[in-house]
């Protein structure tokens, strides 16, 4: 039997997105009433979910538990940035690497990753305060302001032995930029391509994919939804980053479902730092 009260939902499409909440009425045994939960939800009050692979508690399961880093951190997002950088990437000391959108929530965790193993790194975002946060705040060894700097001409200057793994979230004239860096056996990770997500039409392809070729390197595309029930493993070594304070993630919050689409917009834009989250009043 039902414990608690389920609002009612009007049917109809929804937009969704990774969410946490606190269960306020359940029809489950395995999940009781103020457990705090992860889902795919969506931009309403009040979600309806499911005992499926996408709804998971979080654990520990701490009423204070802090939603923001799950996620920002232990969640989709971190697991990304880990699989990405560390499996796809097979990241090793001494190399360089160039992670794009580097201050946005996936790409700034990548970035700190591949500091941890001792890599060179060097970001690219949209703005000069972008770059300063990336130097100053996380500690990587250089950025590069895309919208005011040449990238291919400042990755001569800051990578003089060239590239070793670039972690790309862009796309585009960006993605083209870098490979025309290669270094010999680099691994390119396609992590998403948000320069081209608004686009009518295709984009054309790199105009520098034969560098590839030449310097005999990869370019791999990846989904961390494939590892969902290794998130809770990842996340362990996560928060042991954390813990330790070599990692660190950050919010970027909007207030109140009014304020969604802005956020959504802050993506493409570039407006925000970190992890976007829009928070609620329930």
């Amino acid at each position: 039997p039902a414990r608690g009260y389920l609002p009612p939902v009007e049917l109809g499409e929804v937009v969704r997105c990774s969410s946490a909440g606190r269960i306020v009425a359940t029809n489950s045994d395995q999940y009781g009433l103020g457990d705090v939960v992860t889902s795919l939800a969506g931009w309403e009050e009040y979600s309806l979910v499911n005992e499926d692979y996408f709804t998971t508690p979080l654990s520990p399961p701490d009423p204070n538990y802090d939603v923001a880093a799950f996620l920002s951190l232990y969640g989709s997002t971190g697991c990304t940035a880990y699989i990405g950088m560390v499996e796809v990437g097979k990241v090793a000391e001494g190399e360089t690497v160039v992670v794009s959108a580097a201050a946005g929530a996936t790409g700034s965790v990548a970035a700190q990753i591949a500091k941890l193993h001792g890599c060179h790194v060097i970001g690219i975002a949209g703005s000069d305060e972008k770059c300063a946060w990336l130097v100053d705040e996380l500690g990587l060894d250089a950025a590069i302001n895309h919208r005011t700097e040449n990238i291919s001409a400042r990755l001569k200057e800051l990578a003089p032995q060239r590239v070793d793994v670039f972690f790309d979230n862009v796309g585009g004239d960006v993605l083209d930029a870098v490979l025309s860096r290669l270094a010999l056996h680099a691994r390119v990770v396609l992590c998403g391509a948000i320069a081209g997500y608004n686009d009518p039409v295709k984009p054309p392809g790199p105009s520098n994919y034969l560098n590839l070729i030449q310097q005999r390197a990869s370019m791999t595309g990846f989904l961390a939804l494939d590892e969902i029930p290794r998130f809770g493993e990842i996340g362990d070594q996560l928060r042991a980053w954390v813990d330790d304070g070599r990692l660190r993630y950050q919010a970027h919050y909007f207030d109140g479902l009014g304020t969604a689409v802005d956020a959504l917009n802050a993506m493409f834009t570039g407006a925000n730092t970190g992890k976007i989250i829009i928070r609620t009043a329930t």
